[in-house]
């Protein structure tokens, strides 16, 4: 019988944070409509693609041999061809002012070495300020010289290439290298992020400040009945969240579905475990809304950052990888990288779903705790 009573309050309870939701129009859309919009615009604006990197080109050469070597090397569109130089000095003054990022010259003799037979050079100047876009301006022209017979390239970051070395790469799971396609699984686990996290802590906060919890405080209701039903909402709303970004990610980025979306969904629950309890327990130490925005933004900025989402983890500092092994985000990247472009399944990523559980399991477990003692 207390069973059938404490279901009966559960359902009340979610039900009635279900119409609050349903009722404020800025909740809906902030929880529904922008995770698809931001979606669509970090996807859009988040791109490591790089072409068309202004160019200075210095021809000391000047012939038709020379002249046809640049068009091939400018032809793929990486590198942009906006300024003629006439020296080397000219060229790096425009690097200096930042009028180009690159600088592609042709000594002189570059014709006649290849007339005799012998290994004609280029050599490309790039701003290391991006180095990105610095990086793969100088792979561009390394790549046209490792496909020449005759023709090698010197830079401050790659040995010259030999005649006669042809290099076949082969690139699997995203053979076009798409930056959407490697930073939109990421996008969705900082969205879900946001949606629970953030909104989780405030909703509780401004109950808090307006009285209504302690209103329903004074019901003969469990407090862990009247947690799990304010938990439950947000769980349906990150699953929809979820499918919301898989059709977006699929229709207008082509993010492939490789592995058995059931992994997904399983990953995405235990990483909304962890999330709402990182939530919740924002929520048990903050009096004001304010204040947990800015608990949620403490969490979120430091969880990004040491993700992999946006930069891989091989280049965190080596005191900060013990951080990286309780981030919840990480292994939830992680899973939905491995699914959707790998093709991953259950057993390959057994291990970050333990994780996720555990995290979740031990951080919803503290903030229970805590919210049990805020309500007493």
């Amino acid at each position: 019988m207390p069973m059938f009573t404490w279901l009966i309050q559960l359902y009340a309870v979610a039900l009635k944070e279900i119409r609050h939701i349903v009722r404020d129009k800025r909740m809906m859309g902030l929880l529904l409509i922008a995770p698809v919009i931001q979606l669509g615009l970090f996807g859009l604006a988040v791109d490591f693609d790089v072409d068309r990197v202004p160019t200075v080109v210095v021809d000391h050469d000047q012939t038709e041999v020379s002249r046809q070597h640049l068009r091939q090397v400018l032809a793929d569109g990486t590198l942009l061809l906006v300024q003629v130089a006439s020296s080397d000095a000219q060229a790096l003054q425009a690097i200096d002012v930042g009028d180009v990022a690159a600088a592609l010259v042709v000594p002189a003799g570059f014709s006649a070495a290849i007339a005799r037979g012998g290994v004609a050079h280029l050599q490309i100047v790039v701003d290391g300020t991006d180095p990105n876009r610095g990086s793969i301006a100088a792979a561009a022209v390394v790549r046209y010289a490792g496909a020449q017979t005759q023709v090698s390239v010197q830079t401050v970051s790659s040995a010259p290439r030999f005649a006669g070395v042809q290099l076949l790469p082969r690139v699997l799971h995203n053979p076009r290298l798409k930056s959407a396609i490697y930073m939109v699984p990421g996008i969705i686990a900082l969205l879900l992020l946001i949606v629970t996290v953030v909104v989780m802590a405030m909703g509780l906060a401004r109950e808090r400040e307006t009285g209504t919890l302690e209103q329903v405080l004074v019901t003969p209701m469990p407090s862990l009945v009247l947690m799990v039903g304010k938990l439950l909402p947000y769980v349906f709303i990150g699953l929809f969240d979820l499918a919301l970004a898989l059709a977006v990610a699929s229709y207008l980025f082509n993010v492939p579905m490789q592995g058995p979306l059931s992994v997904v969904v399983l990953g995405t629950t235990a990483y909304l475990i962890c999330t709402l309890g990182v939530g919740l327990l924002i929520s048990t130490i903050s009096r004001t809304q304010q204040q947990a925005f800015i608990g949620g933004l403490l969490f979120l900025m430091p969880a990004l950052l040491l993700s992999g989402v946006m930069t891989p983890l091989w280049g965190v500092p080596d005191w900060l990888l013990p951080l990286t092994k309780i981030n919840p985000v990480k292994y939830y990247v992680e899973i939905v990288r491995g699914v959707l472009l790998r093709g991953s399944n259950f057993h390959d990523v057994r291990g970050q779903l333990t994780a996720l559980f555990t995290i979740g399991t031990s951080v919803l477990g503290f903030a229970a705790w805590r919210f049990q003692r805020t309500l007493g």
